[in-house]
């Protein structure tokens, strides 16, 4: 194991491949971590390996020379996907890997690539085991997923300083985003935007139709010029229910933006509210403050990156168990519209 070790300052370093394969959430996350590395390694060569669903966020970015996606997960033919990760690293002659992933899977695919004759010089990782030869002295206790991606590249002698998410967003999508503010009204500092939904196997995590609605009204009555529901295909029924609760005022966006749309529209708002989901996350690459509803999972853990991010929990036992079922809801429904009021004010309305 390789230790005091300063990769940035290495010359011998010309070709780098980030590994990162998560949900969106963590993937926008770890795009801090990119923009640390890519400071870092400034003249040399990046590669991306993400998900095919992330391929997108990333097409555009100066930061990445390739970015490539093979799905390795969910593909029916696991062995040819493997095989075909392994020629496509293999044929890169990579002096630097940095598996943000550290799992099962990719430790495996680690192995068959030395195995295979690629000596890849250096290869971080965040635990001290076979097949990373730089990592942690002590693995991180903290289950945040930061904390751990931190370490890991901290212990090949590159900073990490960048506070929030970082993404490229092209031209066009900024260009559309004005286009649909102007089209509903959205006026820098007089909007809000409402992120609330999540993935439709996770509904528990969904603060609820009827409390975003009740919460809506109060704004308005405030004197909010408009409330913008942001969503997509798993979250139509729950938007078309909240808007169902309000006047002309509440813009329903739900399906209608493209994902890189989402964070020029997030910058101009006066805040958003989010249920934890990854389009939290996306919205956090803005400096917009941002309220994050919690119940069933660690806002610890799923927090998104940035001081402008605030998070709201009820305090019961039950709270954090990540269950899929749930007989009564009760972490949601501690969390009540006038809770969240209170809170905005102390933070975002002062």
């Amino acid at each position: 194991m390789l230790a005091g070790i300063d990769l940035p300052a290495n010359p011998a370093i010309r070709r780098i491949l980030i590994i990162k394969w998560s949900a969106m959430g963590d993937v926008i996350i770890a795009t801090a971590l990119f923009e640390d590395i890519a400071r870092a390694f400034q003249g040399r060569e990046i590669h991306l390996n993400t998900l095919p669903a992330w391929e997108k966020l990333f097409a555009h970015d100066p930061r990445f020379q390739r970015v490539f996606a093979i799905h390795l997960r969910d593909s029916r033919h696991p062995a040819a996907a493997a095989r075909e990760w392994l020629r496509q690293v293999r044929q890169s002659h990579y002096d630097l890997i940095i598996d943000l992933q550290s799992n099962d899977r990719s430790r495996i695919l680690l192995t068959l690539l030395w195995l295979s004759g690629a000596r890849i010089p250096y290869r971080i990782g965040n635990n001290r085991q076979w097949p990373y030869n730089i990592a942690p002295d002590v693995s991180p206790r903290s289950t945040r997923i930061p904390t751990r991606m931190h370490a890991a590249l901290q212990a090949g002698g590159i900073p990490t300083a960048t506070p929030r998410p970082v993404l490229h967003i092209p031209d066009h999508h900024r260009a559309r985003a004005r286009q649909i503010a102007v089209a509903h009204g959205l006026k820098p500092g007089r909007y809000a935007i409402f992120l609330p939904g999540c993935n439709a196997n996770g509904f528990l995590k969904r603060w609820g139709a009827a409390r975003f609605g009740m919460l809506a009204n109060r704004l308005h009555r405030e004197g909010l010029d408009r409330i913008a529901l942001i969503g997509g295909p798993d979250e139509v029924e729950e938007c078309r229910r909240i808007a169902q609760m309000c006047g002309p005022w509440l813009v329903n966006l739900c399906g209608q933006t493209e994902i890189l749309d989402i964070p020029p529209l997030c910058e101009p708002a006066r805040f958003i509210v989010a249920n934890d989901t990854g389009t939290a996350h996306l919205a956090a690459v803005t400096a917009t403050p941002m309220t994050v509803i919690c119940g069933p999972t660690d806002p610890r853990r799923v927090k998104p990156l940035g001081d402008n991010v605030t998070t709201l929990q009820a305090d019961l036992p039950c709270i954090n168990c990540y269950s899929k079922t749930c007989s009564h809801h009760t972490c949601m429904a501690m969390v009540t519209p006038s809770l969240v009021l209170r809170h905005l004010h102390e933070q975002t309305l002062r």
